[in-house]
């Protein structure tokens, strides 16, 4: 809108370099430039306030053309060579946290875009933490992602939502010597990781973080890898197994009472999340009416998860397959526990 107080960030004004001792960590791994311009006018503006490090395993072709774009406004650079991690994510962070000018440190996929007020919030939190865990919301809603968002409201009803973007202090990272890249869900191991080193997290329920949503056909192509993911909470894992067949039986025997029951336990369930820490502005009616379409899609997807972890080894991801999604609080405890300690 013309004379906007509070204009896109494309086109805001640019002010003084630096303003924030925050640095930003761009993993990033392309096979084609289809989001290159987006991106671009967002690391110009992001870089005009905070360091960034964009660190880039894409081929060498779609590097060289990334670098042309970023590199007046970002540090861009390859992974270190002595990372060969089964997630490729987890090589770009270790070698973003590696190189990090800052204590303080935001680790982002590229469909996150932050603002202003989410920077100094973020910056600020970290002051006092190890980990921060802001909560991501889809703009624009196309009806995917307002499908997609119910996942998110249940998330906030019961704990706290797992965002593409996560706030950890250097010190800590170096201090745990990184974390676990042979995972799926390579955030929840990290979190796992930073509590398993007594490290102090903060969940954020009320900093939001854009993010962009995917186009349907990805968003089709995510839902059983996201199911897989699943497999680290076991107890989440057995409830969504349990829906699928509850559900076919109640339908066997023409018993709707039983499903407009639960319908509704959900849509409550997902409300509450979506009221939450003044969720209601960033997340709209529908995608509270949308949750119980999104369990049960969770319930068809488990099995399938289930069939390729006994199947097939685990789920295919980057051209690698992967057996576990995240190691258990336990085994990482047990892991660093030392020797001889019981």
């Amino acid at each position: 809108m013309t004379g906007s107080s509070n204009p896109r960030p494309d086109v805001r004004p640019p002010p003084t370099r630096v303003v924030l001792e925050l640095e930003y960590v761009l993993p990033v791994r392309w096979s084609d430039d289809a989001e290159l311009d987006e991106l671009t006018r967002y690391l110009s503006w992001l870089g005009r306030r905070i360091d960034v490090t964009v660190i880039d395993g894409s081929p060498p072709d779609i590097f060289a053309r990334h670098a042309a774009h970023w590199r007046p406004h970002v540090r861009h650079l390859p992974p270190d060579p002595d990372l060969r991690y089964a997630n490729g994510k987890v090589n770009g962070v270790t070698t973003g946290l590696r190189l990090a000018r800052h204590e303080r440190v935001i680790v982002a996929d590229d469909d996150v875009r932050y603002d202003d007020t989410a920077l100094r919030e973020m910056c600020r939190l970290l002051g006092g933490s190890d980990l921060v865990r802001p909560q991501n919301f889809f703009h624009p809603l196309p009806w995917h992602a307002r499908w997609d968002s119910g996942r998110t409201l249940l998330n906030r009803a019961i704990g706290a939502d797992y965002p593409g973007t996560l706030g950890i202090r250097r010190s800590t990272f170096a201090q745990m010597g990184g974390y676990d890249g042979d995972v799926l869900f390579e955030n929840l191991e990290l979190i796992r990781t930073v509590r398993c080193h007594g490290g102090t997290e903060v969940s954020a329920p009320g900093l939001y973080v854009r993010r962009l949503p995917p186009d349907a056909g990805r968003f089709w192509s995510q839902r059983v890898r996201q199911a897989y993911d699943d497999l680290a909470q076991p107890a989440r894992m057995a409830l969504f197994l349990a829906a699928l067949p509850a559900l076919t039986a109640a339908l066997v025997r023409r018993r709707r009472t039983p499903l407009v029951v639960a319908a509704t336990a959900v849509v409550a369930l997902a409300e509450r999340g979506r009221r939450r820490a003044g969720g209601a502005a960033f997340y709209p009616f529908t995608t509270t009416l949308l949750a119980p379409v999104w369990v049960l899609e969770r319930a068809v997807c488990a099995w399938l998860a289930l069939g390729l972890r006994c199947g097939r080894g685990g789920v295919r991801y980057a051209g690698r397959r992967l057996r576990v999604a995240a190691h258990s609080q336990r085994a990482l405890n047990r892991r660093r526990r030392p020797a001889g300690v019981p």
